[in-house]
């Protein structure tokens, strides 16, 4: 008897324990779920970020009149890591993804992986890599910075193996809200983001092994037309409507830049008129819209009160108004078919696959035009096939005019950076860096145009050591300045 009592008590004791188990899960806190819940924020983070404003007033798109722009005239200082906020997302995602067995998920994360770690290493230098994002499963919050060549070699390593993993799939990606979940068109676009991250690294060809580029481009899918993009199309609905929507900012002091517009005028360039409005003295003059004489910006050099009071005479055009007004207007790209025709337009101009480089270059003009005519609707009747046509026998524009080597990448560059406008983040800026200063960016006498930003003061605070170690082997001990070249520009 006294042996039941006592086995009674310990059976009582260990369920007590199972319902305080119970009791402790927080059902608001779940530690499983479908990664298909995940990889939708996870795509609305990604394709919305990188964007905004800073970019166009470091690449002289935009000057600022009622104060002091620190992009506009290179006076930033500290970036930060808060990509690592969606990469934990990401990581939870491939977990679950392995948990499940639908290694799509792993493959898109992936893919994540080394977009957000391509822009931290190209913002920073070096960066937490291999033992990034530890912390959600090691207990690892102080990571080893890795050099940026082994971050862009592992970026390389994770995208061909998300291409392998969805070869093999053959079911729909549930949660996807770029593709409907579509595996072959996230093939084309992992490869074209392939074929960008070896761009990049032109500079670095004997350091790294570039020869997958061709094989690439002879044996894997890539995007075949504009429809094709990898882009995110706003609704007029709560919490998906365009960014900009109802900004309070484009009716400030924000205006353009007079080398933007100088560049879209000498080329006869109609995303001129998409991209800003008519000064207001055009406007009163009666000036029609495509003409080129109505558009002026203000000089990104000048202290912005000359700017200002140019502005308040009428004579500087702001930014379209529907880049604030239309709830929808133009998708985001992350990286389009465009970009992706020039990417290999430049790669056949420097020999690295057998192509016709005019015909690509050419095939990514006429791809941003039908971009604006499909989505600026108030504007397509500028941007057709035949006004693409016509710009590209400009003899400032045509490829075939262009007579060496020099001239035809400048060609491909400037379009790039042309059709950048509220588009490709940063890409322009680090293209200017990679291509030797192309095209130029106007400044007051003196001022350097940085490579970097300076590491996060969070790191400084938590990973001491290890950001430490990683400043004295790039730049010398205590020199984490915007002024250092890093590894890929050396």
């Amino acid at each position: 008897m006294k042996n039941i009592i006592i086995l009674f008590a310990v059976l009582a004791s260990l369920a007590s324990c199972q319902n305080l188990e119970e009791m402790n899960v927080n059902p608001n806190l779940p530690t499983e779920t479908h990664p298909q819940l995940l990889l939708t924020n996870i795509e609305w983070d990604a394709f919305r970020d990188y964007r905004g404003t800073s970019p166009l007033y470091a690449l002289k798109m935009l000057v600022q009149t009622d104060g002091e722009n620190a992009f506009q005239y290179y006076k930033w200082d500290r970036g930060s890591f808060g990509s690592f906020g969606t990469l934990s997302n990401v990581t939870k995602m491939i977990q679950e993804g392995d948990r499940i067995g639908d290694r799509s998920y792993v493959a898109l994360g992936k893919f994540f992986r080394s977009y957000y770690f391509f822009e931290m290493a190209l913002t920073f230098g070096d960066i937490p890599y291999s033992q990034a994002l530890e912390g959600e499963t090691d207990e690892n919050y102080a990571p080893i910075y890795d050099s940026q060549q082994e971050v862009f070699e592992g970026i390389l390593t994770e995208l061909a193996e998300a291409n392998e993993i969805l070869k093999t799939e053959n079911n729909i990606i549930a949660g996807d809200i770029i593709f409907g979940g579509d595996m072959l068109s996230w093939r084309k676009v992992i490869n074209a983001f392939r074929l960008k991250v070896m761009l990049t690294l032109s500079n670095k060809s004997a350091e790294i092994n570039l020869s997958e580029f061709s094989d690439i481009v002879a044996n894997e899918p890539l995007m075949e037309n504009q429809a094709e993009s990898a882009q995110l199309v706003f609704l007029d609905q709560q919490g998906n409507r365009y960014p900009s929507f109802n900004s309070s900012g484009f009716s400030s002091g924000m205006y353009m830049d007079s080398t933007f517009i100088q560049r879209l005028q000498v080329r006869e360039d109609p995303r001129l008129f998409i991209y800003c409005t008519q000064t207001k003295s055009a406007k009163e003059a009666g000036k029609a819209i495509d003409d080129f004489t109505a558009y002026e910006g203000g000089d990104p050099a000048a202290p912005y009160a000359e700017v200002n009071e140019k502005a308040t005479q009428g004579n500087v055009s702001k930014v379209n108004d529907r880049y604030h007004r239309d709830p929808v207007n133009e998708p985001y790209m992350l990286i389009g078919y465009s970009e992706q025709q020039l990417i290999l337009a430049e790669a056949a101009v420097r020999g690295w696959v057998p192509a016709d480089a005019q015909a690509l270059y050419e095939s990514a003009v006429r791809a941003s035009f039908e971009f604006y005519e499909m989505y600026a609707e108030n504007y397509s009747s500028y941007m057709s096939q035949d006004a693409a046509n016509t710009y590209l026998a400009n003899p400032t524009n045509s490829f075939a005019a262009a007579m060496d080597e020099q001239s035809q990448l400048e060609l491909i560059v400037m379009q790039k950076y042309l059709q950048s406008f509220f588009q490709l983040g940063w890409t322009s800026f680090y293209e200017y860096h990679r291509v030797g200063g192309y095209p130029s960016l106007r400044r007051p006498a003196g001022v350097e145009i940085p490579y970097r930003w300076i590491y996060p003061q969070s790191e400084y605070n938590y990973n001491a050591a290890n950001v430490t170690t990683a400043i004295t082997r790039q730049f010398g001990e205590g020199n984490d300045q915007i002024n250092q070249e890093t590894w890929w520009l050396k």
